[in-house]
């Protein structure tokens, strides 16, 4: 049985693997176990990692750091590749406030943890270790201890505190306290689910871009006898007439198509220009286009094909080249309305009016195949990875630091991830990434991320716990949960917040992982990861530019 204690204990890479895969499954597994109605999902594998740790499994500690990081930084990339489309739409519109809300936090937090530092004499410096784990933000750890190790080279300070410790003790309850304070929160609010939900689609129907389908009767006198461009330009909106019924006989318009007194078009606009239109074409009637007999269909074409990633609607000319009308664009599940300015992706689906012929004509030229949708672009994955480690490793001077500042292998790479999904089609970058294979691996990140931060925090756990660090853990519970639980009191009960928004808000103010996945897991939707990576960046910077301004503060 040598064989079997070498690959439990031993020190080889098949030892390794064994561990994380045990520590990962273990994790997953008791994950699923809801207490009061709560589950804490992927979450539980951090604790699955310090229990296994404090029994002596651990591994090579190069491996273990090597392992934590790339796991950090898939799963960010994955999260920024996905909302990255949304992402400065998101800023335009509530990104300012909820940055506010977000810098109020981390406010918050340093104000009780100095409280604390002045309470507590014989704390020190290892304050900004338990802030770093009260929040769960691993580059605020490391900006500490190298602007630490900068005073010691300094002779500003003769022993370096080991900030890990405090770190590791307060990290546990830094990620129950973040879902906990969105747990108390939905209980004082008295929070339902279905509401909140209705509040998004309700929110994503009125946006500018969402297409409402109307059907108008042309009773002004001064549109009889023009052309359909003409009356482009003089409403001044962004619409698409779809189908006109002439005499009974429907007809795909173009832009030179003659309109009369009594026509009925079928338009494709925003709910917000729909008044206008009555008041400048005619009133609305109901009809139903499908009952008609005509040699029209509407069919929705994918776009698969690698040239047409980037390309504008307006350049392809469908209706001079192809006869057809594009009504809208779905995206991700979400429909936007079809204008000549619209940039199309990999993977947006085209819902086009027209002839059968006309549209099997352009379902080969687009593509029209999820097979080859479903082959993973790695390359856009990758060459992304890197230039987010360099971007992130790119050291931002501040006058009066004694060492630079760095976003670090999370923030480089989130940052990077979020510029490419919105603008990676210009660079002819096919940003695609199914649904499942991007949840695929953003699991596999933060697994990887949880199973090593637990099994090299374990070793150490319940010793440092037991010689003091049990305040420690106080401490640490007390700075992550009263700042959430004052700003998302106000967030709620003032601006009336959304909850799942609030939730991605407080998850990505602490720079937290675990609480983000908790969240999507809640909410079912990209409302939490869209608040998550809109204060991400800057509360990133903040965070790591607060723990060195501490240390050099308080040594």
């Amino acid at each position: 049985m040598e064989w079997l204690t070498n690959l439990i204990c031993g020190t080889s890479i098949a030892h390794t693997a064994f561990l994380y895969a045990l520590v990962i499954a273990a994790g997953v597994l008791l994950g699923r176990i809801k207490i009061f109605g709560v589950s804490l999902g992927v979450t539980f594998v951090l604790f699955v990692g310090i229990l296994l740790g404090h029994f002596g499994l651990t591994v090579n500690g190069e491996i273990l750091h090597f392992v934590k990081e790339f796991g950090l930084i898939l799963f960010v990339f994955s999260i920024g590749l996905q909302v990255g489309p949304g992402f400065f739409a998101s800023f335009k519109s509530e990104g300012i406030k909820l940055n506010m809300m977000a810098m109020a936090i981390i406010a918050l937090n340093i104000i009780v943890a100095l409280v604390i530092f002045f309470f507590d004499d014989s704390i020190g410096l290892m304050i900004v270790g338990i802030l770093s784990g009260a929040v769960t933000n691993t580059p605020g750890l490391g900006a500490a201890e190298q602007a630490l190790n900068q005073l010691y080279t300094d002779g500003v300070i003769y022993q370096v505190p080991q900030l890990a410790l405090g770190y590791a003790v307060a990290y546990p309850l830094g990620v129950v306290g973040i879902i906990l304070a969105m747990i108390l929160i939905r209980a004082i609010f008295r929070v339902k689910f279905n509401e909140e939900t209705e509040q998004i689609e309700r929110e994503q129907n009125d946006s500018q871009l969402a297409p409402h389908i109307v059907t108008y009767r042309i009773e002004n006198k001064l549109i009889a006898g023009r052309k359909l461009s003409e009356l482009s330009s003089m409403i001044n909106r962004n619409f698409v007439v779809s189908r006109i019924n002439h005499n009974n006989e429907v007809i795909i318009p173009n832009s030179t198509t003659i309109l009369e007194e009594g026509d009925l078009l079928l338009c494709v606009l925003s709910e917000q220009d729909e008044e206008a239109l009555t008041a400048f074409i005619g009133p609305k009637i109901e009809m139903d286009w499908e009952a008609i007999q005509a040699p029209v269909v509407s069919r929705s074409i994918l776009v698969s094909k690698e040239e047409y990633n980037g390309r504008k609607l307006g350049s392809m000319r469908l209706r001079m080249g192809y006869r057809l009308n594009v009504t809208r664009v779905t995206r991700a599940g979400v429909d936007l309305l079809a204008s000549p300015n619209l940039a199309l992706q990999m993977g947006d689906r085209v819902t086009v009016v027209g002839k059968d012929e006309d549209i099997d004509r352009l379902a080969e030229k687009l593509g029209n195949s999820m097979k080859h949708l479903n082959h993973p672009n790695l390359f856009t994955i990758f060459i992304g990875i890197m230039i987010g480690i360099v971007f992130g490793s790119m050291p931002f001077a501040v006058p009066g630091m004694p060492v630079p500042l760095k976003l670090g292998l999370a923030g480089g790479p989130l940052i990077i991830a979020i510029l490419i999904g919105r603008y990676g089609h210009k660079m002819r970058l096919t940003t695609y990434t199914s649904t499942s294979a991007n949840l695929m691996l953003r699991e596999v990140g933060i697994s990887l991320f949880l199973a090593s931060v637990g099994i090299g925090a374990g070793g150490e756990f319940v010793k440092t716990i037991m010689e003091g660090g049990l305040m420690w853990v106080l401490w640490g519970f007390l700075i992550t949960i009263i700042p959430l639980l004052i700003v998302g009191s106000v967030a709620r009960g003032y601006y009336k917040l959304n909850y799942y928004t609030l939730m991605g808000l407080m998850a990505g103010a602490c720079t937290d992982p675990p609480a983000l996945a908790y969240s999507n897991k809640v909410a079912g939707n990209d409302a939490p990861s869209v608040a998550y990576t809109t204060v991400y960046p800057l509360t990133m910077f903040l965070r790591i530019l607060t723990a060195q301004v501490l240390v050099l503060a308080l040594a």
